[in-house]
């Protein structure tokens, strides 16, 4: 070998050498918070193309059906007690968390409202005063609530703007179906009201519910106190399987899927298969 080649070659390694030292090191991708990342779960909203977003101790995620989660979406960290939906908008109440606006109320968040998918809050109503546990929205924009200060149903028919006090009724859930009656899980049983939440009936023959959805397929689905998942459409109740222990949260996406939180975690339920898209206990 040549000295000539000897020469080059070398140069040629300790520029490799050089190159080699000079490139950063490859940062591992984060990883996609666990189910115990999230602390509770308190709402399961449809987000479209087979994403739900995840109302939480810690702010809102999104969960693909394939068990992706990223958030908290926008970086708020409040805490989402109530969280619901009515077309593009969603609306939120609950608690600040360590770094949420002061703006968007305090010591409780009243009714927040996102047109961006929840990037960005803005205060709608009751702010710094009520939490509001139990919170739907009807397809024709109307705000149904229940806060932590009273049993009485409050009623917004323009999206915030105004209130109108209805029944006082202890109620664990509502739920609106598309033709507009309202539905709510009590002690006593399914009770329903056709007069935007002035008073209710009972349902007959209903099993005792103590969480609601609104259905795609019209009615509602619902979580019954011994782990069975029911549905009404129209006069009908049709049970459609069993949980696995206490069920924490109910969603229900446009497609016909059912989404919830149960021992097992996350579960994604189309028929007659459930998938554990976020197990309990996974890392």
């Amino acid at each position: 070998m040549s000295r000539r080649l000897t020469i080059t070659t070398l140069a040629a390694v300790a520029a490799l050498v050089l190159l080699a030292g000079c490139t950063s090191p490859t940062t591992p991708a984060p990883a996609s918070p666990s189910l115990e990342d999230l602390g509770h779960l308190h709402g399961i909203v449809d987000a479209g193309d087979g994403t739900v977003l995840l109302g939480t101790h810690t702010g809102l995620y999104t969960l693909t059906e394939d068990g992706t989660v990223t958030g908290p979406v926008g970086g708020h960290d409040f805490d989402a007690m109530g969280l619901t939906s009515a077309g593009d908008m969603l609306y939120a109440s609950g608690h600040p968390g360590p770094t949420t606006s002061p703006e968007l109320g305090a010591p409780n968040l009243g009714v927040l409202r996102s047109t961006d998918a929840g990037q960005s809050w803005e205060p709608v109503a009751f702010t710094g005063q009520e939490d509001f546990h139990v919170l739907t929205t009807s397809g024709a924009g109307a705000i149904y609530g229940i806060g932590s200060s009273s049993i009485t149903v409050r009623t917004s028919p323009d999206g915030g703007a105004t209130w109108i006090d209805g029944a006082d009724l202890p109620a664990a859930d509502l739920a609106v179906a598309a033709d507009g009656t309202l539905y709510a899980a009590t002690q006593q049983g399914v009770q329903e009201s056709r007069d935007a939440g002035a008073t209710f009936t009972a349902v007959p023959d209903a099993p005792l519910l103590y969480l609601l959805e609104a259905d795609p397929g019209g009615g509602i689905v619902g979580v019954d106190t011994e782990g069975s998942l029911w549905r009404l459409i129209g006069d009908g109740w049709t049970r459609l399987g069993t949980a696995t222990g206490t069920v924490q949260a109910l969603g229900a996406t446009a497609d016909g899927a059912i989404v919830l939180l149960d021992d097992r975690g996350i579960v994604w339920i189309r028929g007659t298969e459930s998938t554990a898209v976020l197990p309990a206990g996974a890392s």
